[in-house]
């Protein structure tokens, strides 16, 4: 019985392992047999000098650049994404710096953004403010920011609160692993 328990118990697949990964861009190589993992509820944190290639890992992780070669699984199973959507649809969701947001749009708007819900019918169809407004609010508030009014352009929000939107939008449309470069 101890066999039993033993295979009944064993760890899961990491979320994302990549094994001996190469990045070539022409004659220089960005990335140069990488190996890493991530479990669930892991925090992981990239250091390394200008130049030493965390960026170039980073967007091969969100599938910004093929690898040149090298293994990428994810949950166990092999993947090869040809986009950074194919990477989201994978639940690998990246949030960059510059955030990607249009500061004049509101709250509500960049936090749906390419995944708007609609309402009505045909060429009738219409941006559902009635749902997508308190589910901006509560999922803001669940990781600590109570915006004032999801109406308001995302403009007028500090760094920090554009940051968590970008945060809040990864977490709500189902992201296993969130990068943050």
């Amino acid at each position: 019985t101890m066999a039993r328990d033993e295979a009944t118990t064993q760890k899961p697949a990491p979320i994302i392992e990549v094994r001996n990964i190469v990045k070539q861009f022409g004659s220089v190589i960005a990335l140069s047999g990488v190996s890493m993992s991530v479990g669930a509820g892991e925090v992981l944190c990239l250091l390394g000098d200008n130049g030493a290639g965390k960026s170039t890992l980073i967007k091969t992780l969100s599938g910004v650049h093929k690898p040149s070669s090298g293994d990428f699984l994810v949950e166990g199973r092999p993947v090869a994404f040809d986009s950074p959507r194919d990477a989201l649809d994978a639940g690998i969701a990246t949030v960059y710096q510059d955030l990607a947001m249009i500061p004049l749009m509101s709250i509500t708007r960049n936090f749906f953004m390419g995944r708007e819900p609609r309402r009505g019918f045909g060429p009738f169809k219409f941006f559902d403010f009635d749902f997508a407004h308190p589910v901006t609010r509560e999922e803001m508030k669940k990781i600590g920011i109570d915006i004032r009014d999801p109406h308001q352009a995302v403009g007028t929000l500090s760094g920090g609160e554009r940051q968590c939107v970008a945060i809040a939008r990864a977490v709500y449309f189902g992201a296993k692993v969130l990068i943050l470069d």
